[in-house]
């Protein structure tokens, strides 16, 4: 199949190309930017004439709630959703059910997701068995069947000898470990400490949850030379700590939602269980301070942080409701809104979802690490093409996600994404 996208501004964060030009594919592979033969006859074109041609998004943070989590997504459903939304690469966690502990599992996971030829999926594998923080996983035996990495998901971490035996043995081998910064007491409540969850009644989340881990996992990851993914900051306090490690060199990076991004604590309104989310919505001193690392390049990728939730598990109290919000369909045009808002430029706002979450992965991807988030001649031909000054209303019910609940309904945003194809077959649109 040869395919040409046509009259589309093609921009590649990586490189930094960001010029009007043709693309041409031959099977999965980009095989001309511009400079197309005289010879080539397409077999489809797809006309980009107003759009944006970019690498497809890579999103490190995607529940696909298969297998084991059904009733809240499928994974034919949440695939679809994907690509809807441009992504074409996703990390997933562990926490599904049964946990991914074992090889057999997660290459079930990969092979079910390649059936599909949608996004690709790429898994991390549990650190501890069952996500108990008691025994290590196989690590090698994980990798070898396509984890690019290991991660406790949402379940702290509360014994520090097993969490540095594990960073030792993950620095032997040239692991990553991906953690979210939170201590196992403190971070036990359903909104972020201050006045206004006092005013709501509501059980807090003190910011020194997560700078408390911040501190253990930096003095681990000194001790060990392990490096380390932080999963989702939510706070200024967070952000200054991982500048600072940053500075001293340690071998970490972090990512931070589209949630904590553009909500505030204050949007959790009447008790909105839409809101009720993990990490929980903090003041604006901390979005303001997230929106400013993610600038200036402490953070180093945003993410959608999808997490379908069914009717029943949302459709309750504030504290009682299931944590969680779809994002997938969303993350394009969040960044988008992100960089109008912040003005950023469009390549370095979209860097933060294409070659800043590969270079989080970085050779993990095998094969596929100098193509993923990436249009150049010779990659995959993972691409997203979508309309910049098209704007549209998040309807929650005309989601593809299985799970529509987000604290975005309603919300005009920018950006409409036209067509997505992933190594070279077109997945959405056309």
């Amino acid at each position: 199949m040869k395919i040409l996208i046509q009259g589309g501004r093609v921009i590649d964060p990586a490189s930094g190309y960001d010029e009007k030009a043709d693309v041409a594919l031959v099977g999965s592979a980009v095989v001309a930017i511009k400079n197309i033969a005289s010879d080539f006859v397409p077999d489809t074109t797809i006309n980009a004439s107003g759009c944006i041609v970019m690498p497809g998004l890579v999103d490190l943070a995607v529940r696909l709630r298969e297998p084991g989590q059904e009733h809240a997504g499928m994974l034919a459903s949440e695939m679809a959703a994907a690509v809807a939304g441009g992504v074409t690469s996703v990390v997933c966690p562990p926490d599904t059910e049964p946990v991914l502990d074992e090889a057999g599992l997660v290459e079930m996971l990969r092979y079910r997701a390649e059936r599909l030829h949608q996004a690709r999926v790429f898994p991390l594998g549990a650190l501890t068995r069952n996500l108990q923080g008691e025994v290590l996983t196989e690590m090698l035996h994980l990798t070898q069947a396509g984890c690019i990495g290991f991660s406790q998901a949402e379940v702290p971490l509360a014994n520090t000898q097993v969490m540095q035996r594990a960073l030792q043995y993950a620095s032997t081998f040239g692991f990553t470990v991906w953690l979210r910064p939170q201590e196992l007491y403190l971070g036990k409540g359903v909104a972020a400490s201050g006045p206004l969850a006092t005013r709501m009644g509501l059980s807090g989340v003190p910011v020194a949850a997560e700078t408390i881990a911040l501190h253990t996992i930096f003095e681990l990851v000194r001790s060990t030379g392990a490096r380390v993914h932080l999963c989702r900051l939510s706070s200024a306090a967070g952000v200054a700590l991982v500048r600072q490690a940053k500075a001293e060199g340690l071998p970490i990076t972090c990512d931070v939602s589209i949630n904590s991004l553009n909500l505030t604590d204050v949007d959790i309104g009447y008790f909105d269980s839409r809101m009720r989310l993990n990490p929980p919505l903090r003041q604006q001193r901390d979005r303001d301070a997230l929106r400013a690392g993610l600038a200036d390049g402490t953070i180093d990728a945003l993410v959608s942080d999808h997490t379908p939730v069914d009717e029943d598990a949302k459709d309750l109290p504030f504290a009682e409701a299931e944590p969680g919000a779809t994002g997938l369909e969303l993350l394009l045009s969040l960044t988008l809104k992100w960089a109008q808002d912040a003005a950023i430029p469009l390549g370095r706002a979209l860097a933060t979802v294409t070659s800043q979450p590969t270079a989080v992965v970085g050779s993990a991807f095998g094969p596929l690490a100098a193509s993923v988030g990436r249009l150049q001649v010779g990659a995959e031909a993972d691409i997203c093409v979508f309309d910049p000054q098209a704007a549209w209303v998040v309807e929650p019910s005309a989601l593809r996600s299985q799970g529509q609940h987000t604290p975005f309904g309603g919300y005009e945003l920018p950006g409409r994404v036209r067509a997505t194809l992933v190594g070279g077959h077109l997945a959405y649109g056309g």
